[in-house]
């Protein structure tokens, strides 16, 4: 049931006292969180803060111990984590989730079978992928992999696997984005490369993004949002939150924010 159409409007996704328990340890706890529409917006913290877990929790692939998600309007609390992706909401996750022994192309015709409900048709003729081929070299394309199209995906160096996961992800379309350490493991050619690519696709959608990489975050985010022991510390542009010092003294260690 929507809730109105200034929340549509204005916030694509919130949480209401989201929390998650495990043998009584809370791993989120009390969250209340919203994402205005159109922006990107960074979840950090320190290590075990509950980054991951929250975003587990959204994409359902946790069940909720207490507490709402709205997402455009609608409670989806309960609902499938299958059904999430079909509402809009993608996730590309940590590690880098695309067929291995497969050209880089054919990764991308496979995601965008997806919504025809032809996604596990791997016994058809190689023919029926051809209609999908000029989507899937435009996705190539933006990604910055056009000139990869013919390569096996294992054969990819690792920035660029993670711009592969990135096209299969845009492939579903998705109103949002979420990215869980896009920038993981990357050296700093790649970091710079796969930075550029989520501002370019982060036009017309939202991205929720997990990141370590502060500098990233400073210079990508339009709002940030602090967790510490699985509740907000902190929230606001990096501005703002880098100079709290609550935010300070969880980031000890690191001499700075």
């Amino acid at each position: 049931m929507a809730t109105g159409a200034d929340t549509r409007t204005d916030f694509i996704i919130e949480t209401r006292g989201l929390t998650k328990e495990f043998s009584g340890f809370a791993a989120v706890k009390d969250v209340n969180l919203k994402v205005r529409r159109g922006t990107i917006h960074a979840l950090i913290g320190p290590n075990g803060a509950g980054k991951t877990t929250f975003f587990n929790l959204l994409t359902k692939f946790l069940p909720v111990t207490a507490g709402q998600i709205i997402y455009n309007g609608n409670d989806i609390t309960n609902v499938k984590p299958a059904a999430i992706s079909r509402r809009g909401m993608v996730r590309s996750f940590q590690i880098s989730a695309v067929f291995q022994h497969m050209s880089v192309l054919d990764n991308v015709r496979i995601a965008l079978q997806r919504p025809t409900g032809m996604s596990f048709h791997f016994w058809k003729a190689e023919s029926t992928l051809y209609r999908l081929h000029a989507r899937a070299l435009e996705l190539l394309e933006a990604v910055g992999l056009a000139d990869y199209r013919d390569h096996l995906a294992v054969e990819l160096p690792y920035g660029r696997k993670r711009a592969l996961e990135i096209a299969t992800t845009l492939a579903l379309d998705p109103e949002m984005l979420l990215l869980d350490e896009p920038t993981s493991g990357l050296g700093h050619e790649d970091i710079d490369r796969i930075s550029s690519l989520i501002k370019s696709v982060s036009a017309n959608r939202t991205v929720l993004m997990v990141e370590h990489n502060l500098s990233v975050v400073a210079n990508l985010s339009d709002t940030i949002t602090v967790l510490t022991r699985g509740q907000i510390l902190a929230e606001g542009t990096y501005a703002e939150v880098s100079k709290n010092p609550e935010v300070m003294e969880a980031y000890m260690g690191t001499g700075h924010v």
